[in-house]
């Protein structure tokens, strides 16, 4: 249905496979999968395939199948190592398990590899998170994605809940935990990648950091750029550049209107010329860590945005210069708050919006 409303045999630069756990598809629906997508397109010259998998549900057949479709990367989200912390999150999975795909994808061939790591969860303490790093550094995957756990039982409900309240760690314990990993990265030899994320100098995110060519979307940091990203499946974002839509969220109402031969889009946003300015000095930020007046700005605005940026600067969080604003060192854990001050419709539509993760 996508390709019926495109000009032309679209060309495909990258696909990746999300949204939690693709590897729950068994190899031969993976291949089923990914070749039916160039029945009706073509691959780019530099196409890239990558995917997250489970630990506990992914197999050699599935991790060499994906690499012989094209895939170089992968991303295996671990959270935590802590069995208690595991049982609170129903993450339940051994480090050996973690090691046996790991070691399995460098056979095979794969050229990155990422980990996705969790602190503020339940439970969590400095002695779980130490040997949850350790052991991660242990086998060196060229990406680590370190985020703060969001917790939000108004969305989740009761199936995020293995825990109460007064088993998290306390704001400034969860800080702490955000200051000891991202210490214990760098003496490994991680270089942090915007917000939330390391590598590993080898690695293209890397490369494209010291090449100020880092571009963020939906799925995070990325090496690759497009303005035309478009989401298959429940839930799933398209982003146009100019626009955003998102799909159904239930599998039934889904199939129900792909059934029909209707794109299953529920919500969406066209951005106007302000908004596409904004967007662009948040990517920026997000990316390089600084953005410049030169980008769009009318008088009036300019004016409101720094004078929700007052307080961050006067805390040397932000180095300032007439033309642009960049984040020092110190205020890189507060490059979300930046953020913020440049979004206008968080402001003007805050008495309605509940935020949905704290920032720290």
């Amino acid at each position: 249905m996508y390709c019926d409303f495109l000009e032309e045999r679209p060309k495909i630069r990258e696909i990746h496979l999300g949204g939690g756990t693709p590897t729950f598809f068994s190899a031969e629906n993976l291949k089923k999968l990914v070749e039916g997508v160039f029945k009706r397109a073509d691959k780019y010259h530099t196409f890239e395939l990558s995917y997250e998998g489970h630990p506990n549900y992914t197999s050699e057949k599935q991790l060499q199948t994906l690499y012989d479709l094209g895939s170089r990367r992968n991303s295996f989200g671990i959270q935590d190592y802590d069995p208690k912390v595991q049982k609170a999150i129903h993450r339940v999975q051994s480090f050996a398990q973690v090691q046996k795909v790991h070691e399995l994808s460098r056979k095979i061939g794969y050229e990155s590899i990422s980990h996705d790591l969790i602190f503020g969860l339940p439970f969590q303490t400095e002695e779980s998170i130490r040997n949850t790093i350790k052991n991660t550094i242990a086998l060196k995957p060229d990406r680590i994605a370190y985020y703060s756990y969001a917790h939000v039982p108004w969305i989740k409900g009761v199936g995020q809940r293995g825990f109460d309240e007064n088993d998290l760690p306390r704001d400034d314990e969860k800080r702490y935990l955000y200051e000891l990993g991202k210490q214990l990265f760098f003496e490994a030899g991680y270089v942090e990648i915007g917000m939330d994320h390391f590598a590993l100098p080898t690695d293209s995110l890397y490369q494209t950091l010291k090449n100020k060519t880092l571009h963020r979307n939906f799925m995070g940091y990325t090496a690759g750029k497009t303005k035309l990203m478009i989401g298959l499946g429940m839930s799933a974002i398209s982003d146009s550049w100019y626009g955003f839509a998102q799909n159904e969220k239930s599998v039934e109402n889904y199939q129900d209107i792909v059934n029909k031969g209707m794109i299953p889009i529920f919500r969406g946003h066209k951005l106007t010329q302000s908004d596409l300015i904004i967007r662009q000095h948040i990517l920026n930020l997000m990316c390089n860590l600084e953005t410049k007046w030169i980008y769009g700005l009318d008088k009036g605005l300019k004016e409101e945005i720094l004078s929700r940026l007052v307080e961050m600067d006067e805390d040397g969080l932000l180095e300032i210069s007439e033309n642009k604003r960049q984040v020092k060192e110190e205020g890189r854990m507060f490059v979300r708050n930046v953020c913020m001050a440049f979004d206008l419709r968080l402001i003007d539509n805050k008495p309605q919006t509940r935020i949905f993760s704290m920032t720290i």
